[in-house]
């Protein structure tokens, strides 16, 4: 029944005891249990992320003229992207409120710099792998153009099918670094050469592995090349509210060059309130999330992000020889934090809700079926006990238990 709006107000001591009493079903991330949706840096990111949020929980990131502040803090924060990124000095781009709107405004120049600098006419298409994250296809349906899915080659994108797929009303073909389902990388490098030899415009997608990638490669990791070093990448999206430990929502988009982050703006001048211009696909740009992302990115610096990727990697190493004892097949070679895995003698989400008994609440894969963990620099510290359980959950099932029906997935 639909609760209306109460007539008197309550105290704020008795609102926050109510919402943490709501709160008490919620999984236990900070005591590592969840394997989506947070990305745990301990309790000492957590703290700079909160206090720099409430500096400027206020300020709007629509209005540079009235909080410079906020452009100065975007502008470093897009810098040392940059840097990690192997973006030259002609390279930008703009802080975003997530993926999806990194995404979005990525197509968004892209289709635009068909129409106007290409000179593309009629209907317009994507190309992009299986395995490509949905948020593309969110955003072609709000551009109407054509999403054009090409089969994946062990795991991973096939440059031959996109290259088959692509044509000349193609604006963007896409990689990704990682892959979410996967956790693993396309070969970005082969998708730049399809992009240079064909004159295609090849966004990567690491909004999981933008902020991780540099780290894992500084520590000693085999990561190959899939950002600016390769010469057909025009554009990227990276999520700072993922491994750049920054508070939601905060995702960081970058072009080449000017030509191409000139047909990201929207510009709109016939109004009688004035000329609106704005980066993102919202107009509101929450200053909170700038100004995390700037602290937490000063707070840890490269030692500290070196250290923190470290324990993500020692998380994954642990969890990929522990699965592989227990009878589960990795898919691919992860290389970062994200890992997947199955098996064919048990039914995956029944061992996915039995797991739920003990508290994780984690990622799930449909082809095939498995389990799928985005772990962070917390799971170190219980990689054995999840392993340890794990081990109960499968006896369990195979035991007979009863278990729940698998979870719907919003990402």
């Amino acid at each position: 029944m639909r609760r209306p709006l109460p007539d008197q107000g309550t105290d704020w001591s008795a609102l926050k005891a109510q919402m943490l009493d709501f709160a008490g079903a919620d999984v236990r991330w900070r005591e590592g249990k969840t394997a989506v949706y947070v990305f745990n840096a301990g309790a000492d990111v957590e703290q700079v992320q909160k206090e720099a949020y409430a500096l400027f929980m206020s300020e709007n990131g629509l209005g540079p003229a009235a909080f410079p502040s906020l452009k100065r803090m975007e502008e470093e924060v897009v810098g040392f992207g940059l840097g990690l990124l192997h973006g030259d000095d002609e390279a930008n781009g703009v802080i975003t409120s997530g993926g999806t709107d990194s995404i979005t405004m990525a197509l968004k120049a892209a289709r635009d710099f068909a129409r106007i600098d290409r000179g593309v006419k009629g209907p317009l298409n994507i190309v992009l792998p299986r395995s490509a994250h949905p948020a593309f296809d969110k955003a072609c349906a709000v551009m109407e153009i054509e999403v054009r899915r090409t089969p994946l080659k062990d795991l991973l994108a096939d440059p031959a099918a996109m290259g088959a797929a692509a044509d000349a009303s193609t604006v963007m073909i896409v990689g990704s670094a990682p892959c979410f389902p996967y956790g693993l990388i396309d070969p970005i490098e082969a998708l730049s050469d399809l992009a240079v030899a064909r004159g295609l415009w090849l966004h990567v997608d690491a909004c999981v592995g933008g902020y991780l990638a540099p780290f894992v490669r500084m520590n000693g990791g085999d990561v190959p090349a899939f950002d600016f070093e390769l010469a057909g990448v025009h554009s990227i999206s990276a999520d700072l509210h993922k491994y750049g430990y920054a508070a939601k929502g905060a995702s960081t988009v970058f072009f080449r060059g000017a030509a191409l982050r000139q047909r990201l703006t929207f510009d709109f001048r016939d109004w009688p309130g004035g000329r609106m211009v704005t980066p993102t696909l919202a107009g509101t740009r929450p200053g909170g999330a700038i100004a995390a992302a700037w602290a937490v990115m000063n707070h840890l610096g490269v030692e500290g992000y070196r250290a923190k990727q470290g324990l993500v990697t020692q998380a994954r190493e642990t969890i990929e020889a522990g699965v592989k004892a227990l009878g589960f097949t990795v898919l691919g070679r992860p290389q970062l934090g994200l890992i997947a895995f199955t098996r064919d003698d048990i039914d995956c989400a029944a061992i996915w809700a039995k797991l739920r008994e003990r508290g994780w609440f984690t990622g799930m894969v449909t082809e095939p079926r498995g389990l799928q963990l985005m772990l962070s620099p917390i799971h170190a510290e219980v990689a054995e006990t999840y392993l340890a359980d794990l081990a109960w959950a499968v006896e369990a099932v195979r035991g007979g238990d009863k278990v729940e029906a698998e979870p719907a997935r919003y990402s």
